[in-house]
């Protein structure tokens, strides 16, 4: 009787000798039912498309096994794997802290860093710090905002409007991209510079691009004395 004993379950099926069971419903290679047959049978076929048989549906009755290149399936898997993960992003906010008076050269700085952002394909939290008497215009906040909504419109958009919170005003913007767009157009452009330097083909080197690390800027203005 098989007793467990503690470590991990194995997740791997089982496959030719390893399965233990009289009869099983077989699927060839290609998909097609071949139906209920002995073990046995099953691994006679197994060896004569010098293939594995493996077990697909451990519980059920009988369980399903298929023919198939298990080594192949493994690879094929991982690679899979692997490349969804290269592929996954993750939804990032970003923050930028602006104060209402705020002087021109400043805001197109970070103007600039809320346009990187945006063309990440990252969100934005835009925060206006109201300090002292600056409290008691709220509206000077708002006009600065909406100024930057517009200033930025070809890229994102408001994701949420701006509204008091406490002593600062939030809004957030929410990129027109998507994150994954957002990160092939940078592989893309980062092989074809790559590429112009070698004076290489870009597609050649688009596959094996890294994406360059993002450094958030997020400053905060100093406070009036």
């Amino acid at each position: 009787m098989w007793c467990y004993r503690g470590g991990s379950i194995s997740a791997e099926p089982r496959i030719n000798d390893r399965i233990r069971v009289p009869e099983v419903r077989l699927v060839g290679p290609s998909g097609e039912q071949v139906g209920i047959v002995p073990l046995a049978k099953a691994l006679e076929l197994a060896q004569e498309y010098d293939l594995d048989l493996v077990e697909v549906a451990a519980n059920a009755r009988p369980p399903v096994c298929k023919l198939m290149d298990y080594g192949k399936f493994k690879y094929e898997s991982a690679m899979k794997a692997r490349e969804a993960r290269k592929n996954q992003a993750h939804t990032v906010i970003k923050e930028m802290k602006l104060r209402p008076k705020i002087d021109p050269h400043d805001y197109d700085t970070k103007k600039g860093h809320v346009v990187r952002f945006l063309k990440q394909g990252d969100k934005v939290k835009i925060t206006i710090m109201f300090r002292g008497r600056e409290q008691s215009r709220p509206e000077l906040g708002y006009r600065l905002l909406q100024r930057l909504a517009e200033d930025v419109q070809d890229l994102g958009f408001v994701e949420s409007n701006p509204k008091q919170d406490g002593r600062n005003m939030i809004m957030v913007l929410g990129p027109h991209k998507k994150k994954t767009e957002a990160m092939a157009e940078a592989r893309e452009a980062q092989a074809a510079r790559k590429a112009e330097r070698q004076g290489q083909p870009a597609d050649a080197e688009a596959e094996d691009s890294v994406e360059e690390p993002v450094v958030e800027a997020s400053a905060e203005e100093p406070a009036e004395a």
